[in-house]
């Protein structure tokens, strides 16, 4: 399901975030601290229609907040540590600019349950009610996980353009490599269909196919396109046809699918499933699961480039229609 792959998706980004963080911080380096201000002024102000700005931009090290919404009167602030101490501190401040604005306290690194049972020190009586106004990655995957699907794209989204991480493009071509090494082996002999090679413009075929979610995987990884074709042209110079029979392959799962799933549950299946299918794979040497993916990722999308899947705009026909 589309809501499954998109949370599942900003888990493992806040997740992997909030891990560094703390890891860091115990190597005394202190860039993504910095760097993390920034990230949950946008990421709070996409979430709940906020306009949060940065103070530290304007006045250094203000005391005690680093975030401020004049226009909804809400202060923020957002910190690795979490505990009674740090948040009874900013409270603490000189803050009568502030006069009744929300306080808001966001960890982001450390679980902060333990935190909304307790009772603060608030000398300047700001409203702050702490089972509400703390906030900690599990409690924004919650409100996430709750959200209506166009809301939850979005944050999709964010996350994937705020935390996108750069595979190192050698490791990818030697994993690419391998992989196909391993599918070429595979029998993918039955239902095995021919298929279109008319021309169409890439963006036109998504929109087309109402490929939602998949579109940011598309757009990611269709520059991969010319390292594949480079790993097919060396597998076929072997004269045994193998970057036919792996898209031809490839395609019979996507037929295979047919019109049981959307079109984004299918474009992800087709994941799943090879995946699955080099997995147990009697010549698999097993590299790390994350890689695997990506790698089984960046294949889809050259074979839906190669309009091997999925109809193309231009003509031709295909399994959804």
């Amino acid at each position: 399901m589309n809501r499954q792959i998109n949370f599942n998706f900003i888990e493992e980004k806040l997740s992997l975030l909030a891990t560094r963080i703390e890891m860091r911080g115990g190597l005394n380096i202190l860039d993504l601290h910095l760097h993390s201000e920034n990230f949950y002024l946008h990421f709070f102000n996409l979430l709940f229609g906020w306009d949060l700005q940065n103070l530290n931009a304007v006045k250094k090290n203000a005391a005690g907040i680093d975030l401020v919404d004049d226009k909804n009167k809400i202060i923020v602030q957002v910190s690795a540590t979490a505990t009674k101490q740090k948040i009874e501190s900013a409270l603490s401040k000189d803050l009568s600019k502030y006069k009744g604005y929300a306080f808001k306290f966001i960890s982001i690194s450390k679980e902060a349950t333990d935190l909304r049972t307790k009772t603060f020190l608030n000398p300047h009586n700001l409203p702050f009610l702490p089972d509400d106004d703390i906030f900690d990655i599990p409690s924004l995957l919650k409100f996430i996980s709750s959200m209506d699907i166009s809301q939850q794209k979005g944050v999709y989204e964010f996350l994937k353009k705020e935390l996108k991480s750069e595979p190192d493009p050698e490791k990818i071509e030697s994993n690419l490599t391998t992989i196909i090494k391993i599918l070429s082996k595979e029998d993918w002999s039955q239902g095995t269909s021919g298929f279109e090679t008319l021309p169409y413009d890439p963006e036109i075929k998504i929109s087309y196919n109402q490929l939602d979610t998949a579109r940011v995987l598309i757009d990611d990884y269709k520059i991969h396109y010319h390292r594949i074709d480079k790993i097919y042209s060396d597998f076929d110079k072997q004269g045994v046809n193998k970057s036919i029979s792996i898209l031809n392959g490839i395609r019979t799962e996507y037929l295979a699918l047919g019109a049981k799933v959307s079109r984004d549950q299918c474009f992800f299946s087709i994941i799943d499933k090879v995946t699955q299918k080099i997995r147990t794979s009697a010549n698999y040497t097993p590299i790390p699961d994350e890689e695997l993916v990506l790698c089984v990722q960046i294949l889809v999308v050259d074979v839906f480039i190669r309009c091997k899947i999925f109809k193309n705009p231009s003509g031709g026909t295909s399994a959804h229609s």
